[in-house]
């Protein structure tokens, strides 16, 4: 089987909204509905599967559909709420690990509404962020905590599916009835948005809530859009043109007679290069969607194939979230009280591709409770590799560390202030900064960083 479904051995005992990836190998979830978050921490072999959870630190609001992100820092920023104690709230906070404790920090100046606006990490680690009610957007400085306010859209926020592409731009497509199959790209140079030319098929639910799906950067650099009317598209940037979409795969038909949709949805780029979506009936959940179904796109046959159902899946789609974890597998959660992990087909070793992160340098002695530069390459993955769109952002384009020792022992490592938040970075050299736990064995052990699920060779260290 190309992907297996099991379920997490200590579940979180809630429905989870928003699922973060954090820099130490923690998975922090959202208590549906609530202020509480709890932190899966792996197991001493690292697993995920029989990994333990444990409350952390409460937001100081509630919320539900909101921007968010890991930064360079390791922090965790979160800004509005669609649901919220008051609706499309401009909140703001910003989560530290190590201090575990949340800080409110001011909204854009003249923002009364954040709701549930898409977001994205800039290149150099600042956040972008859309308006739902205008065409304007900010850029937040997490270094300076200071908003500057930069290119105006063709159009509102409102519903958008933002993605980070290679050359540091944010493409999106319009979820405007009065543009259809129009898109457009964030260019952090000009401090503009500009044209991305015709999407070629709708991928906009207009009929719905101008609703849309996730939209994936491929390993070969061209995005596959998953659209809210079952349609999908896929996006070649050509340098000094708008780029150019082509039609993708359709979504099959459903019961219903009509293509199966996706209208807010998650989907993660796997290891193996596939990317994991769901889609429900179109006439199904209220218009939302039935419960959802699953499949893999796979871009060598440019076809999207079924795959297994979670055994304990979501009523409708767009309650779902999906985390891709550093061991290569999927997180899960849907509107109960338990976890899905899924595990895709091994992939090939492909270097000529060059994705695999590379460490360059390292020192050969490391000390518990003290930090070391590691340099090397490709520490960021080839793509944000998780997606949903406008209510629930969760990129890991971001190192990972781990060390593994004999006999199976696994510890995961905090990174922090990485160089570049950019993706497929090539040849150049990057660097972040490894936090060894205090609590690190001594002994001989295999350094790794981990990207998108895919991990380096391992580097021979001494830990002290």
């Amino acid at each position: 089987m190309s992907f297996t479904w099991e379920v997490l051995a200590n579940p979180p005992g809630f429905p989870t909204s928003t699922m973060l990836l954090l820099t130490d190998g923690r998975v922090i979830c959202q208590d549906d509905g609530t202020v509480h978050w709890s932190a899966l921490t792996p197991d001493s072999h690292g697993s995920y599967k029989n990994g333990t959870w444990a409350p952390i630190a409460p937001m100081a609001s509630w919320r539900r559909y909101y921007a968010s992100a890991v930064l360079a820092s390791g922090k965790v920023f979160v800004a509005g709420g669609e649901d919220a104690p008051t609706a499309d709230t401009n909140d703001c906070e910003i989560y530290d690990p190590v201090a575990d404790s949340w800080t409110v920090i001011s909204p854009p100046a003249g923002w009364s509404h954040i709701g549930d606006a898409p977001c994205a990490v800039l290149d150099d680690g600042r956040v972008l962020l859309g308006d739902i009610n205008s065409t304007r957007t900010v850029i937040y400085d997490a270094v300076a905590n200071a908003w500057t306010g930069t290119g105006t859209k063709g159009d509102i926020s409102s519903e958008e599916t933002w993605t980070l592409l290679r050359d540091g731009s944010v493409l999106t497509v319009q979820c405007n009835p009065v543009y259809p199959k129009a898109s457009e790209r964030y260019v952090p140079s000009l401090g503009a948005w500009v044209d991305a030319g015709s999407t070629q098929v709708d991928l906009v639910a207009h009929a719905f809530s101008t609703e849309i799906g996730p939209a994936i950067l491929r390993a070969d650099g061209r995005v596959i859009a998953f659209g809210g009317t079952g349609h999908t598209a896929v996006y070649a940037l050509n340098h000094g043109g708008p780029g150019v979409w082509s039609p993708g795969p359709d979504f099959p038909i459903g019961t219903d007679g009509q293509l199966m949709t996706v209208r807010d949805a998650p989907a993660c780029l796997l290891p193996n290069g596939r990317v994991l979506c769901c889609a429900g009936l179109a006439t199904g959940g209220g218009g939302w969607g039935g419960p959802p179904e699953f499949f893999e796109y796979n871009p060598e046959d440019d076809l999207l194939h079924a795959i297994a159902t979670p055994p304990l899946n979501a009523s409708v789609p767009f309650v779902g979230r999906m985390i891709l974890l550093p061991t290569g597998q999927v997180l899960y959660a849907s509107d109960n009280s338990n976890i899905n992990i899924g595990t895709p087909a091994r992939r090939e070793r492909r270097r000529e591709e060059e994705i695999e992160p590379e460490i360059t340098e390292v020192s050969d002695e490391l000390i518990p409770g003290s930090f070391h530069k590691v340099h090397g390459r490709r520490f960021n993955g080839v793509s944000q590799a998780c997606s949903y769109g406008d209510d629930c952002s969760c990129a890991t384009n971001y190192p990972i560390a781990r060390l593994r020792y004999n006999g199976g022992r696994v510890v995961y490592c905090r990174t922090f202030d990485h160089s570049t938040m950019a993706v497929a970075t090539g040849h150049h050299l990057v660097h972040t900064t490894v936090e060894v736990p205090a609590s690190a064995p001594s002994g001989r052990a295999h350094l790794e960083i981990v990207a998108n699920g895919i991990a380096s060779d391992p580097v021979d260290v001494h830990v002290k």
